[in-house]
């Protein structure tokens, strides 16, 4: 006589023999409700940790930007990549020291020689002379000062307020910057310590993968990088020359501000170019009506000329993807991080776009049926280098590779004879 089964021993294993029983899928149910609960944890602790997550992402996006500089440093002379990221480090700090005391100087100037100014046009004003006095004059703004004199005085000393957060703004932001160094500067020298560390932890196999996959990823942003800074060089050159030729007032300055503003994809031209064209127009209205002319030019220019030109000798990714991830990321980041937050999420975007795209187009490749070679997804930097001029250039290896890469797809073509 066979042994009957032996009753559960414990209250759990109770609970699972009744839930079988009565045929309750409770360990699916207690997944489930687990995953939800960790998600919305997960998700609280990344809003609290918001701003730092923010600055990780500014500091990853920059080390991914210097890194190439730090690995052509190594293979050049400098073998050691402590010296080769000190030394980039270096030139990055230079640069924006001078990106720095371009914006400052011109903005201390001003204010100082309005602060010198200030006394005779306070004169002026009162004794009717100048546009100011004539202004005051003829909108009686002395009598309108003099019946509202309380009201004034009560306002100037609410101005403490704003200047003091001001302040305290400028302090965090001096704060930020050191951190977003110091982050970049461990990433740069960790790097690829880590990376080696991840690599170590898997099958060789997975490895590879992997490690094609980050090259392409590498290629994708560093290529769609330098082809923006180099429409972004060409635009602040376009500015300079037209704001020189006008006599505008501090052409560098506006050149300088338009170069960087226009590296932001898609918005970058219209938020450069509009305080630009209302500062010429101030200076005289023929400068800004020529100014605002040659932005919309340059802009027809760059967006049908240039932009395609550049891309195509780097990496292309697809423009819909980019508007797209722009929109999503700007509102994200304006969400999560306020006005700051969405610029740098704009900023990133493009990176993430190109990220996303090589990794469905090698998805889409390491899912394909054995033995059958599937095309690219549309969009995707293989197709685009697949389209581009050079692997159709009659004779070169890369027609070849892509004309016996169609005849092995074509349904009907047989194998070619040896």
């Amino acid at each position: 006589m066979a042994d009957s089964p032996s009753p559960p021993r414990t209250r759990r294993a109770r609970l699972w023999k009744a839930a079988d029983a009565n045929g309750v899928p409770l360990r699916a149910i207690l997944v489930t409700v687990g995953v939800v609960v960790a998600t919305y944890m997960a998700g609280k602790l990344l809003y609290r940790l918001r701003d730092v997550v923010l600055l990780i992402a500014v500091a990853g996006f920059v080390a991914l930007l210097l890194n190439p500089l730090v690995v052509a440093l190594q293979r050049w002379k400098i073998r050691r990549r402590g010296f080769a990221v000190a030394v980039v480090t270096l030139w990055a700090l230079i640069v924006f020291a001078g990106l720095a005391f371009a914006f400052g100087y011109p903005l201390v100037n001003g204010i100082t020689d309005l602060a010198h100014g200030l006394p005779s046009y306070v004169s002026n004003a009162q004794r009717g002379h100048g546009w100011i006095g004539h202004l005051i004059r003829h909108y009686h703004v002395q009598n309108w000062v003099q019946k509202n004199t309380a009201k004034i005085v009560s306002y100037g000393q609410g101005l403490g307020k704003p200047a003091l957060a001001l302040g305290k703004g400028a302090l965090s932001l001096l704060i930020a910057l050191a951190t977003i160094f110091i982050l970049v500067l461990l990433l740069l020298l960790e790097g690829p310590k880590m990376r080696a560390g991840l690599l170590a932890i898997m099958s060789p196999e997975r490895g590879r993968s992997v490690t094609s996959v980050a090259s392409q990823v590498n290629r994708a942003v560093t290529g769609y990088m330098a082809g923006n800074f180099l429409t972004s060089l060409i635009a602040g050159t376009v500015v300079f020359v037209t704001l020189l030729v006008l006599g505008v007032p501090y052409p560098f300055l506006w050149a300088l501000w338009v170069a960087l503003v226009d590296f932001l994809p898609m918005i970058g031209g219209a938020l450069a170019g509009i305080p630009t064209v209302l500062f010429a127009a101030f200076h005289s209205l023929t400068a800004g009506i020529v100014t605002l002319v040659v932005f919309l030019v340059y802009t027809q220019v760059e967006n049908h000329i240039l932009n395609p030109v550049i891309m195509s000798r780097t990496v292309r990714i697809n423009p819909l993807l980019v508007l797209m991830s722009i929109l999503v990321a700007a509102s994200i980041g304006t969400w999560i991080g306020g006005l700051f937050g969405g610029f740098v999420a704009a900023l990133l975007a493009i990176p993430a776009a190109g990220a996303v795209q090589v990794i469905v187009a090698e998805t889409w490749r390491a899912t394909a049926p054995p033995g059958a070679q599937q095309p690219s997804p549309p969009g995707s930097v293989s197709a685009a280098v697949a389209d581009s001029p050079a692997v159709h250039t009659a004779g070169s290896p890369a027609a070849e590779a892509a004309a016996g890469s169609r005849a092995a797809t074509v349904p009907g073509r047989g194998t070619p004879q040896g």
